[in-house]
Protein backbone atom coordinates (compact mmCIF):
# COMPACT_ATOMS: atom_id res chain seq x y z
CA UNK A 1 0.00 0.00 0.00
CA UNK A 2 0.69 3.25 -0.92
CA UNK A 3 2.38 5.13 1.93
CA UNK A 4 4.54 8.61 3.25
CA UNK A 5 7.05 7.68 5.31
CA UNK A 6 8.95 10.19 7.94
CA UNK A 7 12.64 9.27 8.64
CA UNK A 8 15.61 10.46 10.36
CA UNK A 9 18.73 10.55 7.86
CA UNK A 10 22.12 10.64 8.95
CA UNK A 11 22.49 14.07 9.63
CA UNK A 12 19.16 14.27 11.89
CA UNK A 13 17.25 15.77 10.27
CA UNK A 14 13.79 14.78 9.46
CA UNK A 15 12.71 13.25 5.84
CA UNK A 16 10.04 12.28 3.78
CA UNK A 17 9.42 10.05 1.44
CA UNK A 18 6.48 8.68 -0.90
CA UNK A 19 6.34 5.15 -1.66
CA UNK A 20 4.53 3.62 -4.15
CA UNK A 21 2.33 0.72 -4.02
CA UNK A 22 5.15 -1.85 -5.47
CA UNK A 23 7.35 -0.39 -2.79
CA UNK A 24 9.39 2.16 -5.12
CA UNK A 25 10.57 5.70 -3.73
CA UNK A 26 8.24 8.28 -5.97
CA UNK A 27 9.03 11.42 -4.61
CA UNK A 28 11.51 12.08 -1.50
CA UNK A 29 12.10 15.65 0.51
CA UNK A 30 14.63 17.69 1.36
CA UNK A 31 16.19 17.52 5.11
CA UNK A 32 14.15 19.47 7.99
CA UNK A 33 15.84 20.52 11.44
CA UNK A 34 11.98 20.06 13.10
CA UNK A 35 9.80 17.26 12.38
CA UNK A 36 6.79 19.59 12.81
CA UNK A 37 8.35 21.29 9.22
CA UNK A 38 8.53 17.80 7.57
CA UNK A 39 4.96 17.07 8.27
CA UNK A 40 3.98 20.30 6.99
CA UNK A 41 5.94 19.78 3.64
CA UNK A 42 3.67 16.37 3.11
CA UNK A 43 0.51 18.83 3.95
CA UNK A 44 2.68 20.79 1.03
CA UNK A 45 2.76 17.99 -1.36
CA UNK A 46 -0.97 16.78 -0.73
CA UNK A 47 -2.15 20.14 -1.40
CA UNK A 48 0.71 21.13 -4.47
CA UNK A 49 0.23 17.56 -6.05
CA UNK A 50 -3.37 18.23 -7.49
CA UNK A 51 -2.02 21.08 -9.73
CA UNK A 52 -0.37 20.15 -12.52
CA UNK A 53 1.14 23.25 -13.13
CA UNK A 54 3.09 22.66 -10.07
CA UNK A 55 5.35 19.68 -11.35
CA UNK A 56 8.81 20.58 -13.47
CA UNK A 57 9.94 17.87 -15.64
CA UNK A 58 13.38 17.90 -15.64
CA UNK A 59 16.37 16.09 -17.58
CA UNK A 60 19.53 15.23 -15.87
CA UNK A 61 23.35 15.37 -17.19
CA UNK A 62 23.16 11.38 -17.58
CA UNK A 63 19.92 12.00 -20.09
CA UNK A 64 17.35 10.29 -17.69
CA UNK A 65 14.73 12.34 -16.81
CA UNK A 66 13.08 12.87 -12.81
CA UNK A 67 10.69 15.81 -11.70
CA UNK A 68 10.24 18.37 -9.13
CA UNK A 69 7.20 19.04 -6.76
CA UNK A 70 7.28 22.93 -6.54
CA UNK A 71 5.01 24.56 -3.98
CA UNK A 72 3.49 28.26 -4.63
CA UNK A 73 6.53 29.97 -3.54
CA UNK A 74 8.59 28.00 -6.14
CA UNK A 75 10.42 26.03 -3.28
CA UNK A 76 10.72 22.19 -4.33
CA UNK A 77 8.95 20.24 -1.80
CA UNK A 78 9.79 16.64 -3.01
CA UNK A 79 11.94 14.93 -5.72
CA UNK A 80 11.46 12.26 -8.16
CA UNK A 81 13.54 9.13 -9.13
CA UNK A 82 15.47 8.95 -11.97
CA UNK A 83 13.50 7.88 -15.18
CA UNK A 84 14.75 5.89 -18.20
CA UNK A 85 12.10 7.76 -20.52
CA UNK A 86 9.41 9.85 -20.29
CA UNK A 87 6.32 7.30 -20.35
CA UNK A 88 7.86 6.08 -16.86
CA UNK A 89 8.18 9.82 -15.41
CA UNK A 90 4.09 10.86 -16.24
CA UNK A 91 3.41 7.29 -14.59
CA UNK A 92 5.26 8.36 -11.79
CA UNK A 93 3.66 11.89 -11.60
CA UNK A 94 0.23 10.45 -11.74
CA UNK A 95 0.98 7.68 -9.22
CA UNK A 96 1.85 11.01 -7.00
CA UNK A 97 -1.26 13.29 -7.77
CA UNK A 98 -3.47 9.75 -7.13
CA UNK A 99 -1.67 9.12 -4.04
CA UNK A 100 -0.25 11.71 -2.46
CA UNK A 101 -3.77 12.88 -0.74
CA UNK A 102 -5.36 10.34 0.28
CA UNK A 103 -1.88 8.12 1.84
CA UNK A 104 -0.95 7.51 5.39
CA UNK A 105 2.00 8.55 6.86
CA UNK A 106 3.89 6.09 8.43
CA UNK A 107 6.64 7.26 11.48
Amino acid sequence: MAKFEIFNDNKGEFRFRLVADNGKIILASEGYKAKASCLNGIESVRKNSQDESKFERLEAKNGKLFFNLKANNGQVVGTSQMYADKSSMETGIASVVKNAPIVEIEE
